[in-house]
């Protein structure tokens, strides 16, 4: 009789990314099948999996960055086709290659893997393969043991202070070696005079916000700097407010040898073999060159694990506003590394652009990255972290933030989230005696799994675009209508940024007040409050002592997050209107009134669809995987929500608007 828990899997991200919803939903579904799972986590050398692939029955692979074949070089010389009798079977999916899905499918399947899976998978169907290909296959027996980093409750000394400018000259020196190109950034002075002459993302901020219509935003890297610079030419010409420099995954990783690698084969095959733009490869004459032909603001947006080379070459070069910070481009990206460790990074960065400020009164806008792992991110949850790092930045003498925020899809909810920013980081700032800034919203159009119809797709888009503009979101991050099926030309971002510019216009012409956005926004208040005095009660008032306290206590936890430094205990999902609730709150300090709240939202649904508690993932998937799979008939998900959260009086008769 065939028997799943006789067989052992071998669960494995690989490569630089972290994206991890997909591999903890599998990870659930292969335990409650019965498989005997023994679970990677993230950010694996292919060596690493390799080690303790014998005795495996199946080894799955995950890669979304599309450099697996990079990746997975060694298995060259492993043949996969010769074990397949005796060694594990191995599959591999994801968004593993930026190559056309059939010359992807045929190198990967050259290499030996059983199945390749490229884009979104259905759960059952996939479990449904598995089963087929091991049903009447002898088990091996187990692979050797393999246990996850630890988590280190150790705290290193990282106070909330000013860095001294003589101890960041110090630093300075170190970090500018870190690469060739490195060199051309250290004159101060000189970098400052180029800056003077770029347009400032801060000032067109300011602007945007007093004509109250956000700037428009695509994302953009290729691997070459001639193909970049044409790139950022069709984009302005095809609407775009601001551009950015979407940095490639080796750069992210602070893997320059491999970047430059990268750069030789895409100019050897005529096209980008890289993710995105080796910006520190290139170096501060090829940014100049760019930002002198380009008459727009320039920002970066990486998640680099080390932002710190990154960051010096980026404002020598012309760029005038810089994104991360120690917790939205760690703990959503990176399996081991370690808050403190991130926060002196962090910190570095945020010095030198006040230091741009202090001595030649450059403004440079720091964003953080309130998307953080994308998937059913409780608005409470990016909110509160996007204030702290805010917080971190402004101490170092930055003097313009934006907050980000990723649209759920509840229209309510994400108006709410949006209008609650300035407020409570005001606030805040007031509570630990920050000065006062700029500060600006960014509004990032859905980030998770879109629609494969183009059609679904774009009127997504353009619902998206509404719903930012009535938020009276600063600026927004654009999407296009190919996200579920291919690496996007620059026409699908042209096509996009006009979709988005024709549902600016047409919001304009409305206006969304409704008592139910209020009733949203004081949830969101009373839990985005709760967390940042927690923060602040650890830390006996640092925020930086504070906030890494309260990751290791849990109580702040990023839901799907692949790093051990974070709890992992909440779990989050849809209500029956579409807003993103806490399936579990875990050790969150929320008020009793507000878990009740989010627990009897969460019932409704279980009680809706018939999932039983300790099946809870299969809402969490059906949420995921809702657009793909064409179960959205239009977006936004809806206009109304549950309207029975009331601070004083706990949890009244749910009602819709």
């Amino acid at each position: 009789m065939w028997n799943p828990s006789r067989y052992h899997i071998i669960l494995a991200g690989i490569g630089g990314d972290a994206h991890s919803v997909g591999l903890i939903l599998l990870r659930q579904a292969l335990q409650l099948t019965g498989y005997q799972v023994h679970y990677l986590g993230t950010q694996n050398r292919i060596e690493d999996v390799l080690e303790v692939a014998p005795g495996a029955d199946a080894v799955l692979l995950s890669c979304m960055d599309g450099h697996a074949g990079h990746y997975l070089k060694p298995l060259v010389q492993h043949r996969l086709n010769d074990e397949e009798e005796t060694g594990p079977l191995w599959y591999l999916g994801g968004n593993p290659s930026v190559l056309p899905l059939a010359r992807a499918r045929r190198v990967f399947a050259e290499m030996g893997f059983k199945r390749v899976y490229l884009g979104f998978v259905d759960l059952t169907a996939f479990l449904e393969g598995l089963a087929e290909d091991l049903h009447n296959r002898v088990p091996s027996g187990g692979p050797a043991a393999r246990i996850m980093p630890e988590r280190n409750a150790a705290f290193l000394a990282i106070a909330d202070w000013l860095l001294h400018d003589v101890d960041h000259d110090l630093q300075r020196r170190e970090v500018l070696l870190g690469w060739p190109t490195g060199a051309a950034a250290n004159d101060f002075n000189d970098n400052a005079s180029f800056l003077k002459t770029c347009p400032s993302l801060a000032l067109a901020q300011s602007h945007a916000a007093r004509k109250g219509r956000p700037l428009v935003q695509p994302r953009a890297g290729v691997a070459l700097a001639d193909d970049q610079q044409r790139l950022f030419h069709r984009l302005r010409c095809g609407g775009a407010d601001v551009l950015s420099y979407q940095i490639d995954s080796l750069t992210r990783n602070n893997r320059y040898s491999e970047a430059e690698e990268g750069i030789a084969e895409s100019r050897q095959c005529g096209q980008s073999t890289l993710n995105g733009f080796p910006l520190v490869n290139h170096g501060v004459d090829a940014l100049r060159r760019i930002a002198r032909s380009v008459p727009r603001p320039l920002q970066c947006r990486h998640s680099t694990r080390d932002p710190r080379l990154l960051a010096e070459l980026c404002y020598a070069g012309g760029v005038t506003a810089f994104e991360g910070g120690a917790i939205c481009y760690n703990l959503p990206y990176f399996k081991d590394y370690p808050l403190a460790e991130a926060i002196q990074n962090w910190r570095y960065v945020d010095r030198l652009t006040g230091r741009y400020l202090d001595r030649y009164g450059i403004v440079i806008d720091r964003e953080f990255f309130g998307v953080l792992t994308a998937t059913l991110m409780p608005p409470s949850i990016a909110i509160t972290v996007c204030i702290l790092e805010a917080a971190l930045a402004v101490r170092q003498g930055v003097g313009s933030v934006s907050l980000g925020y990723a649209e759920q899809g509840n229209r309510v909810q994400d108006i709410a989230a949006i209008r609650a920013i300035p407020g409570l980081t005001r606030n805040f700032f007031r509570a630990v005696d920050l000065p006062s800034v700029q500060i600006s919203t960014v509004f990032h159009q859905y980030m998770s799994a879109f629609p494969e119809d183009e059609g679904a797709s774009m009127q997504l888009i353009h619902a998206s675009a509404e719903t930012a503009a009535l938020s009276g979101a600063t600026r927004v991050l654009t999407k296009t209508a190919v996200e579920a099926v291919r690496i996007p030309t620059v026409e699908d971002n042209v096509a996009g940024l006009q979709t988005v510019h024709r549902g600016i216009a047409l919001a304009g012409e409305g206006h969304f007040e409704d008592a139910s956005v209020r009733i949203e926004q004081r949830l969101i208040v009373e839990e985005v409050s709760a967390m940042l005095d927690a923060v602040l009660v650890l830390g006996s008032g640092d925020v930086a002592v504070g906030l890494e306290r309260a990751f290791a206590n849990g109580n702040l936890d990023i839901p799907f997050s692949p790093s051990v430094h974070n709890a992992g205990q909440v779990v989050t999902g849809r209500d029956i209107t579409g807003a993103v609730r806490f399936l579990s709150c875990g050790n969150l300090p929320l008020s009793r009134e507000a878990k009740q709240f989010h627990e009897e939202c969460m019932a409704e649904r279980r009680r809706r669809d018939s999932v039983p508690i300790a099946e809870s993932y299969r809402i969490v998937e059906d949420d995921v995987l809702a657009l793909p799979r064409g179960r959205v008939p239009r977006w936004p998900l809806s206009e109304r929500t549950i309207t029975g959260f009331d601070p004083d009086m706990g949890l009244t008769t749910a009602v819709f608007s």
